[in-house]
């Protein structure tokens, strides 16, 4: 007979880690299943410097093995297999991995958001240094520097005037001539002196100095097709980002760009599921956001547990824990 848990954290990061530590310290005896990337996006971050508790900063895979440790100290039990099928369709949910099958009374979704990215393998080699995905971690490395970032949308007009608080110059690369971004955006950059722009020009290559930075960047014209080096300290990527919802966004209530919506803290469409960190948050987005949800979840599964357990098992839905 499958084993049934209190409850099973799928996703690591910030707000699975943080949801594991609350979960264990309340008794839960949590599973978390690591997922893919272990860690989350912090895995493929340098210095966080912007975390509470880290005066002079930290690696983010640094603290990700912290917040792993912590978490495991406290008794969570971590499986390194990804989930790849979920039934939320009766309790206990099932989840299923390539090697087995898992009950749970209650889950809590932390499978966080994946930038996108332009796909370029010079990209994910200089990803952390000089490339990036998120102005608001990584901006303050670049003061005085000439930066780039790519992309036509809202989140690029943002990216590029918050960059201009510290780089020189802010240069906004797009493949059109038109934007996505709303007028009231394209306006505020348009009139930012600090912000230059190469329209009709999409990015093919990023180029390392001997240093192994980025030191430049090769644009093609998407109208002539004609090829140029462009200078740069660092690349921003602001193409915008998919929340890893693929596999349980049919089960559960999103918005259009499937992010989990969320009710009266972090529960989900679905009673005794609960959502936390970039997966329902597509407007901060940050590490120390991502924690606090996973606190917010772990609290309220808790309380879920001890409010439903006798009403469920009234009605026969319940599967007690198995010690």
């Amino acid at each position: 007979m499958t084993e049934v848990h209190d409850v099973i954290i799928v996703g690591s990061g910030p707000a699975g880690y943080t949801a594991a530590i609350y979960a264990a310290r309340a008794n839960l005896k949590p599973i978390l299943f690591q997922g893919m990337q272990p860690g989350g996006q912090l895995t493929i971050t340098t210095d966080v410097e912007n975390f509470p508790g880290y005066p002079k900063g930290v690696l983010g895979p640094e603290m990700m093995e912290q917040f792993k440790e912590q978490a495991e100290r406290f008794g969570t039990k971590i499986h390194f297999e990804e989930i790849t099928e979920f039934d939320f369709s009766s309790r206990p949910f099932t989840l299923k991995t390539d090697f087995g099958e898992h009950k749970a009374n209650a889950v809590i979704l932390s499978t966080g958001a994946s930038a996108r990215l332009l796909g370029l393998e010079s990209e994910s080699k200089l990803m952390g240094h000089g490339v990036s995905a998120c102005a608001t971690c990584d901006g303050a490395f670049f003061p005085g520097k000439e930066v780039v970032v790519v992309g036509g949308g809202d989140s690029a007009m943002e990216e590029a005037n918050y960059l201009t608080r510290f780089a020189s110059k802010v240069t906004i690369v797009h493949r059109r001539e038109d934007f996505r971004a709303s007028n009231i955006m394209v306006d505020r950059a348009k009139a930012n002196p600090k912000i230059e722009w190469q329209l009709n020009k999409a990015p093919t290559e990023m180029i390392a100095g001997e240093d192994g930075k980025l030191r430049a960047v090769r644009l093609k014209d998407t109208v002539t097709g004609e090829e140029t080096e462009f200078k740069t300290d660092g690349l921003f990527v602001a193409i915008g980002h998919v929340p890893n919802s693929q596999l349980f966004k049919d089960q559960l209530e999103t918005d259009e760009n499937g992010y989990v919506l969320v009710k009266n803290g972090t529960h989900t469409s679905v009673e005794g599921v609960f959502a936390c960190g970039d997966l329902m948050d597509h407007v901060y987005r940050q590490a120390i956001t991502a924690a606090g949800t996973g606190c917010m979840a772990a609290i309220d599964a808790e309380r879920w547990l001890e409010n439903k357990s006798h009403e469920m098992i009234a009605e026969g839905h319940w599967a007690p824990t198995q010690q």
